[in-house]
């Protein structure tokens, strides 16, 4: 017994003393390769112990997330953002208790005025349709104000695509394909789908790029496809074209893009064909023509000018020449892999470019005609409700149904490591994301933004969303008090000369 005893530590003690030799061997070779290595100053003045910066670097991100920031101070959304929508998609009670943990004196800070005589659930209606495209062939009569923004194929994957068709058909609520071409995964839930035309015509291009018409027909010929999107510019990259990294090009995409397997994926900066105002219509109207469905674009606001000339001109032509709606997003990111400094720098926000842009197309006596849809960081409800009072008829969200979806902001979409599996194509990660699970979690959420939307609209009085304006919100100033939105926004006059009364809409 005594000798078995000592065997088994005799053994243990040769294992340590092995393992022990194994280890000073390997920090041996490790010191000899930092002193030695020329690539990194902290590695070769500190060698071993300055590879822990590296890996503290990597790893502060998580802790920041999880353990150190505090509920409303993370960036680009914050827990109790995620949390919210978490909820929602779980279909969870989402009230709060003891208080809001939202600092509400930072200027900028929007506060809805709420009705000493609030609507009651008796007197409400459901949230109108809204019709786009009277002057096509085929108009939308979308159902649904809160829809699913441009995420293509290929920078999400083939589960998430799916999760998000089933999710919106659900939810009754459209799903843009984003730049990236149809998939038979946005076909396969039967929802409504807005086709994006971006800058190197994916799915609809030949092969020098250029828009093909016949391909076109095809994807229009789809009764699921309502609308076509022609993208002039995003906001995680206002003026430079899509990047999808050449690690997810794989063959499935290559084929429904139209692109070389294996190899980046970069659209130019800018549609070739659009050097002016003048072009986008007729690009426009040819798109219209061809599908027979309406067609609108999508852009970032930075220099505006070009909308003057562009409502000018389309009174000059007659009104049916209109985009028959504008997706506008915010100058401050987006979900797919962009440049720091396009997405830090370049582009308004829509606190302000969404006020600017009604307004200008109210003072060309176009406003009813061009349904503006917002898009860029609205994920709660307030922000959505804050849209339409600043005079979106739309509001479209990606990332918040990316976290319905399960992400986790890992701020991994750029890389191919996605660990919820939503912007992977790694079979093994994509494995976690059950598109039967997700799809209800995407269609509670969108219900649940609709209802509280709903609920904001009626404390301030009137009995749906698109009722709100701009004196149903105050903004907070620099003082600390709050001023109304519509005084510092005030709808400008139509200008006289195209005021529908003279008949002046060719």
């Amino acid at each position: 017994m005594t000798d078995g005893i000592l065997g088994v530590l005799g053994m243990l003690t040769y294992i340590f003393i092995v393992l022990l030799g194994l280890g000073v061997a390997t920090l041996l070779v490790m010191f000899v390769i930092d002193v030695t290595q020329k690539q990194d100053a902290v590695r070769r003045n500190y060698p071993v112990i300055g590879r822990f910066r590296h890996i503290f670097s990597e790893l502060g991100e998580f802790f920041r997330q999880y353990f150190f920031a505090m509920d409303r101070e993370e960036m680009p959304f914050n827990r109790a953002e995620r949390e919210w929508v978490e909820r929602a998609g779980k279909g969870m009670d989402n009230t709060i208790a003891f208080g809001s943990t939202k600092n509400l004196e930072p200027a900028g800070t929007a506060i809805f005025v709420n009705s000493p005589f609030p609507a009651l659930e008796t007197d409400t209606a459901d949230t109108a349709r809204c019709i786009i495209g009277e002057h096509s062939r085929h108009p939308y009569e979308a159902p649904s104000f809160f829809n699913i923004s441009a995420m293509s194929f290929g920078a999400l994957s083939v589960p998430a695509i799916r999760a998000l068709s089933h999710g919106a058909k659900l939810a009754g609520c459209w799903l843009n394909t984003g730049e990236g071409g149809l998939s038979p995964f946005h076909l396969e839930g039967g929802c409504d789908l807005v086709f994006q035309i971006g800058t190197a015509k994916y799915g609809v291009r030949n092969p020098d790029g250029s828009l093909n018409d016949d391909r076109l027909r095809a994807v229009a010929a789809h009764d699921q496809v309502r609308m076509f999107e022609i993208k002039l510019s995003q906001g995680a990259k206002p003026g430079k074209g899509g990047i999808l990294p050449g690690a997810k090009v794989n063959r499935m995409i290559a084929e429904i893009r139209g692109i070389p397997e294996g190899e980046p994926s970069i659209s130019p900066n800018r549609h070739p064909e659009i050097n002016n105002v003048d072009e986008l219509l007729d690009f426009i109207d040819h798109v219209r023509g061809v599908t027979g469905k309406p067609t609108g674009i999508k852009a970032v606001i930075g220099a505006y000018g070009w909308l003057e000339e562009m409502c000018a001109e389309i009174q000059k032509r007659g009104v049916a020449s209109a985009p028959d709606f504008f997706t506008l997003d915010g100058g401050d990111g987006g979900t797919g892999a962009a440049p720091m400094p396009l997405m830090d720098n370049v582009g308004l926000q829509l606190k302000e470019s969404l006020p600017m842009l009604s307004d200008i197309f109210h003072k060309y006596d176009l406003r009813d005609r061009i349904k503006i849809i917002a898009s860029g960081k609205r994920i709660t409800p307030a922000s959505a409700a804050w849209a339409i009072c600043a005079g979106a008829d739309f509001v479209n969200s990606a990332r918040g149904f990316m976290f319905s979806l399960g992400c986790i902001q890992s701020l991994k979409c750029n890389k191919n490591t996605c660990p919820t599996g939503v912007t992977t194509h790694n079979p093994r990660l994509q494995r976690g994301l059950d598109p039967q699970d997700k799809k209800v979690k995407v269609a509670n959420y969108c219900k649940n933004i609709v209802h509280e939307v709903e609920v904001i609209a009626h404390s301030c009085g009137v009995d749906e969303p698109r009722q709100l304006g701009r004196r149903h919100v105050r903004i907070v100033q620099d003082t600390g008090t709050s001023v109304p939105f519509d005084e510092l926004y005030p709808r400008p006059d139509i200008l006289p000369q195209y005021s529908r009364s003279m008949e002046n809409v060719g």
